[in-house]
């Protein structure tokens, strides 16, 4: 993959964005991101994204890059205010065969409140030594999150539009500390990726399994890119369809009482290497949030500790 100089001015922009979201919200995430963003000034980046906000692919991180980003999702449930809710994600590519990353989630309600909801640790391993044309993976996450979480990263079980009634105050009182583990199946063909992912979580504090699915495919407007250096060529855009939902309990499986999503993504890579994303979705039954808007910002930074080394040797050296 070719190498792309970072661009400075990206931080700033996407600061003036998180601050519009919600100040306090803004403002919390970019302290915890100032560190890594101050190594990331001079280095060079990488950037891969499909478009999907919910579908894992069973493409891994390159090992020793970390991939910074941030995942929004809004929407007006049919019993409740509307929300906001917020995961970053730090990612890194441990070695060619596991994936780790870290998520840090919140929540905003207009004419209620802010707050931090918890975090996720995920690990993704690919079984393969190398590409085939179904490629699996296993995806194993801890999640230490209150009720009040609305980052939708899956949905499972008989979650719905009822599950976001209650102010922050009162659905932060519910601890969740969950297993997830997924199989991920991706194929490449032809410029196209396709991608599904099978979900079972569990809490880990009591209560049955419960079962997911998510499933999305996309492609490059353009394979090729062309000649000349063009910000807005057909080749920076790749546009697809995702679907995903839930699929009820250990003793409910089926489509019963179950909210389902569906809608077209799209995202940009610019010539920098942020990449950013977008996509509306669809409630597909009244058991479901009858649409929900997805936009997401990312940025890869090539060989993170090597990067370290340089700045630590820059400052000894002066």
């Amino acid at each position: 993959m070719e190498s792309l100089p970072c661009q400075p001015n990206f931080f700033e922009d996407s600061g003036a964005t998180l601050k519009s979201w919600h100040p306090r919200l803004g403002q919390t995430l970019l302290r915890l991101l100032l560190p890594v963003v101050i190594i990331a000034i001079g280095a060079p980046c990488f950037a891969q994204e499909k478009p999907y906000f919910v579908t894992y692919t069973h493409e891994m991180e390159e090992p020793g890059n970390l991939e910074i980003a941030m995942s929004n999702v809004t929407g007006k449930p049919q019993s409740a205010d509307r929300f906001w809710g917020t995961a970053m994600e730090l990612e890194y590519g441990a070695t060619a065969w596991w994936t780790t990353e870290l998520y840090l989630d919140g929540v905003s309600i207009p004419h209620d409140s802010t707050i931090f909801t918890g975090y996720r640790w995920e690990n993704r391993f690919y079984l393969l030594s190398r590409q085939h044309w179904i490629n699996p993976v296993i995806y194993v996450e801890f999640e230490d999150i209150n009720g009040a979480d609305k980052s939708l990263r899956e949905v499972v079980g008989h979650d719905g539009d009822g599950d976001f009634a209650g102010s922050n105050a009162e659905t932060r009182q519910e601890k969740k500390r969950e297993l997830e583990l997924k199989i991920i199946l991706g194929s490449n063909f032809k410029g196209w990726n396709v991608s599904e992912n099978f979900i079972a979580e569990k809490n880990l504090g009591g209560g049955a399994w419960e079962f997911g699915y998510a499933i999305a495919a996309s492609r490059p407007l353009k394979l090729l890119a062309g000649s000349r250096k063009c910000m807005f060529c057909l080749d920076k855009f790749a546009a697809g369809v995702e679907m995903y939902g839930g699929l009820g309990d250990r003793h409910t499986f089926g489509l019963h009482n179950t909210s389902h999503y569906f809608g077209p993504v799209v995202n940009w890579k610019s010539p920098g290497g942020m990449t950013l994303s977008f996509g509306p979705q669809f409630g597909l039954n009244d058991f479901s949030v009858p649409r929900l808007y997805r936009f997401g910002v990312s940025y890869e930074i090539n060989q993170i500790f090597r990067s370290m080394s340089f700045f630590r040797s820059q400052r000894e050296g002066q």
